[in-house]
């Protein structure tokens, strides 16, 4: 392992814990870190893997407790059954789009000029969501109802765009369907296990004769900063969403699109000749 490769790992680490759990598009950030620094190819998709699950391990860590409490509960526990069958119910719209046209999106969409386009809208999309009127019908998660589960999986969706935002369309889209805004970012972390461990899993299988020995000290460079970044993450946006709006977000996420786009639009980068 060389001291290039190193480095690349640790960059993308942090990128992919910093913004997996934000509402500002970790794959729309991955892909244009990625392009910057030069790190793409078969090897990429592999690694990619490899750093959202130490992504994914964070939350899982950070809500053990909780997690526990619906394991234990689960035979006997209504709030645990109805919890469990939320998560089931908004975790099944994205399993069955992204089967279906996983391999499409992934040919003709995953490009920074897509990313900076989706970053733009979704942050003015998340302006208005958060200037809106809020009629909050759930103040926590365990106050949901299936509808509202179904709601908020139907919007993850969205985020099969690159871009867009996993985390950002569950949050905003909970925020329009009567969540709370602490309801909408806790459910959306929870209904990120399923769905990342899932495609995790998915992507592993297809892609597992790329993975070599010869690459897991970069791999575990990815791993170790990606679950650092992403705790720390977690917590902050957990706090920062008890006294803030998601407004700073959005506007970021204006700012940024924008500035990819500048970029292309003034020949600076050449963003649309890359593709993954």
């Amino acid at each position: 392992m060389d001291l290039w490769s190193a480095f690349q790992a640790f960059i993308l680490g942090v990128v992919e814990g910093l913004t997996e759990f934000l509402p500002i598009s970790s794959t729309g950030h991955q892909i244009i870190v990625a392009d910057i620094i030069g790190f793409g190819g078969e090897r990429a998709e592999a690694f990619n893997i490899i750093i959202q699950l130490a992504a994914i391990l964070a939350v899982v860590w950070e809500f053990r407790r909780k997690i526990l409490d619906i394991v234990v509960g689960l035979p006997s526990e209504p709030r645990a059954q109805r919890f469990t069958a939320n998560l089931l119910i908004a975790f099944a719209p994205a399993v069955v789009l992204g089967v279906a046209f996983a391999d499409q999106i992934h040919r003709y969409l995953f490009n920074p000029i897509t990313v900076a386009v989706a970053l733009v809208i979704g942050g003015f999309v998340m302006l208005w969501a958060e200037n809106r009127e809020h009629r909050i019908r759930a103040e926590t998660v365990d106050q949901m109802t299936w509808k509202d589960a179904l709601k908020v999986g139907c919007a993850q969706c969205l985020a099969l765009v690159p871009g867009t935002s996993r985390s950002g369309a569950t949050i905003i889209g909970g925020l329009l369907f009567g969540l709370s805004r602490k309801a909408a970012t806790e459910f959306s972390f929870f209904l990120a296990m399923p769905t990342m461990v899932g495609a995790a899993v998915y992507s592993g299988y297809k892609y597992r004769h790329l993975f070599q020995p010869d690459d897991l000290p970069v791999f575990a460079i990815g791993f170790v900063t990606s679950f650092i970044f992403a705790m720390i993450a977690v917590r902050g946006l957990l706090k920062f969403i008890a006294n803030h709006s998601y407004a700073a977000f959005a506007w970021y996420r204006i700012a940024f699109g924008l500035l990819i786009l500048a970029t292309w639009q003034f020949g600076l980068i050449d963003w649309s000749s890359v593709k993954h």
